[in-house]
């Protein structure tokens, strides 16, 4: 039976007002949602996409035999986002972390010009206990967040000066390199900077959406990426000898440099005064930084490779090789000391070349840079000593003088070797001759070099007329030594001529009359050469070079140490304990080695007299 029209338009009513019942709901709804509280709209606002950079674990630093020296120790950073600030209570975040009011606010200023959507640091390199403090608070500041980090620790709280420094990046860090962002961490000196490629590895990155108070809500993982760790790096250093070498030169002032010479691996280097490198490192970095900065002695200055000194009586040796491969004099060649000519020390009356590197003959070598220089009698003064220092200076620099020594050292200096344009700017042309310039023939006068530099003439000695370019890096991330390291270098001696050399220069050590027989080690044949290097208006510096044992040799070095005087004083007995250290594993001069131990800079003669010599 179907509905009459009556019944139709009824139903049609209901139906009618059911959907705008229905309608009238959802538009009271969508109205609160978007015009009376903005709920979601709020809520979407607040939860926001942000990139998690993953830093990647800095590749290790270990000794030559596989010591850890230098690892990762964990620290955390205080971030802030200044556009998640919001209405934050200052006074009491400043009292959370122990901040003046003021010193916060500036903080807080300097993250917002960096950028609001950007988190900055507000407080670096927190310790664990620092973290623990503040970390259950946070939630009261929105805005706030912390990072994970790692500094570098010097394990063995060597060697700071060659490790060198680990630091947060500055803008112009940044600018030369988009690896970098505001609060990462560089190395910046020594093994650290030079290898901070490889050292760094490669960061990953994780994306999350964070709600206003910066909680991860979610974690996005299809553009993630992992961190790949930096490389280890293997020093060539022992750390037993660093230590021991760094004992030695405690109190002191001047550099120490030990060389394989067979390979040109640095087993020792040591800049004193020294300082540990994990000082730098902290909330209280600055204030370190700062006392080592004003520090008179200095203790930042790398003195091995930037340290410039007078050769001294050291170098006496290179010109008599050069001279004897020039044929200007051989071993038997006698010169009578004439003190008339330039000043002498000891009772000798005239020398053949051995007796002229025992007793350190200053005429003797004057006479024989003469030679060389003055080669052509037939000129003027003037040209005879232009051209003549014009085939001297190339030969000198054959021993690795004057050179950055392939540069493998970040920072080292080449020192100098004055050229006839170097004194023709001094003196101007035509105005200097031999008798001007002579003092650089007994290591002297303009004529500069570095520890690391005497260190390298020693490794020449012993190997009878070549060398290795100096190096620290023994392996990179388990793939061996980088392939710019281990260049060979011959000086253009012939080795013949060294034996003369090497028997001169085990007298220094053994003769009763040598300069450097408080070098004398029982057991071991010790060549070495003392120098005492001018130093203007103040005392002398107390230099020596050695390598041993004679034949075969594993070591070699050269000791300085400021304003001590005579070389055979004070750098040979230190030369001669690292030597016995080193090639015997331990020290049996022990009234030798607390002598210089008890030493502290100046060394005063009246109250730490030289040892007695050995018989």
């Amino acid at each position: 039976m179907g509905l009459n029209r009556s019944e139709l338009a009824g139903r049609q009513r209901v139906l009618g007002g059911i959907f705008l019942a229905v309608a009238m709901v959802f538009i009271v709804r969508l109205f609160s949602m978007q015009i009376t509280t903005n709920h979601w709209r709020d809520k979407a606002a607040r939860l926001t996409e942000e990139q998690e950079i993953l830093h990647a674990p800095r590749g290790l630093c270990l000794d030559r035999n596989g010591q850890l020296w230098v690892t990762n120790s964990p620290s955390y950073d205080l971030m802030v986002t200044p556009r998640l600030v919001g209405d934050i209570d200052t006074l009491a975040l400043a009292g959370l972390l122990g901040m003046e009011l003021d010193a916060l606010e500036a903080i807080l200023a300097k993250a917002r010009r960096y950028s609001r959507y950007k988190a900055s640091p507000l407080l670096r390199q927190l310790n664990a206990q620092q973290y623990a403090s503040i970390a259950a608070e946070l939630w009261r500041h929105p805005g706030l967040s912390i990072r994970t980090q790692t500094v570098r620790q010097n394990v063995l709280g060597l060697g700071s000066q060659i490790v060198g420094e680990f630091r947060e990046v500055d803008r112009e860090d940044m600018n030369r390199d988009d690896h970098y962002r505001l609060g990462d961490y560089i190395g910046k000196s020594g093994v650290e900077g030079k290898y901070e490629t490889t050292l760094r590895g490669k960061p990953g990155i994780r994306q999350h959406l964070v709600d206003v108070r910066n909680n991860v809500r979610s974690t996005l993982s299809e553009n993630d990426s992992l961190a790949i760790p930096g490389e280890d790096i293997t020093l060539t250093l022992e750390s037993d000898l660093q230590a021991y070498a760094e004992s030695l030169m405690a109190g002191k002032r001047g550099a120490v440099v030990a060389i394989e010479p067979s390979t040109g691996e640095i087993l020792s280097f040591v800049s004193a005064p020294s300082y540990d490198s994990n000082l730098l490192t902290g909330t209280s970095r600055g204030v370190a930084y700062d006392s080592l900065l004003r520090h008179p002695w200095k203790p930042l200055y790398n003195r091995a490779i930037r340290g410039t000194y007078r050769p001294g009586s050291i170098f006496k040796m290179v010109q008599g090789l050069i001279g004897m491969e020039a044929g200007i004099v051989s071993p038997r060649t006698t010169i009578v000391c004439n003190r008339d000519v330039i000043g002498c020390h000891g009772a000798h009356t005239a020398d053949d070349l051995r007796g002229a590197v025992v007793h350190s003959c200053n005429p003797y070598f004057y006479d024989v840079m003469r030679r060389m220089v003055a080669q052509q009698p037939q000129l003027d003064k003037f040209d005879n000593a232009r051209l003549g220092l014009g085939w001297w200076t190339p030969k000198i620099k054959q021993f690795g003088f004057g050179t950055g020594l392939g540069g493998h050292l970040p920072g080292i200096r080449p020192g100098l070797v004055p050229d006839s344009m170097y004194y023709d700017d001094l003196y101007g042309k035509r105005r200097w001759t031999y008798r001007t310039i002579y003092s650089i023939s007994i290591g002297e006068g303009e004529l500069l070099t570095t520890p690391l530099h005497m260190a390298n003439l020693a490794s020449i000695m012993a190997n009878r007329g070549w060398y290795i370019e100096p190096h620290v890096i023994r392996d990179v991330g388990g793939k061996g030594k980088p392939r710019e390291l281990g260049v060979r270098h011959d000086v253009g001696v012939n080795p013949k001529h060294f034996e003369p050399i090497h028997d001169a220069m085990q007298d220094v050590i053994e003769d009763p009359s040598g300069t450097g027989k408080r070098a004398y080690t029982a057991g071991i044949d010790i060549c070495g050469k003392t120098g005492t290097v001018q130093n203007g208006d103040r005392a002398d510096h107390s230099v020596f070079m050695a390598f041993a044992p004679r034949e075969n040799p594993q070591i070699a070095l050269s000791v300085y140490v400021e304003h001590a005087g005579a070389g055979g004083d004070w750098a040979a007995p230190i030369a001669a304990l690292l030597i016995e250290r080193y090639l015997k594993g331990e020290v049996k001069s022990l009234s030798r080695e607390a002598r210089i131990l008890a030493a502290r800079y100046p060394l005063d003669p009246n109250v730490l007299q030289p040892e007695s010599p050995a018989p």
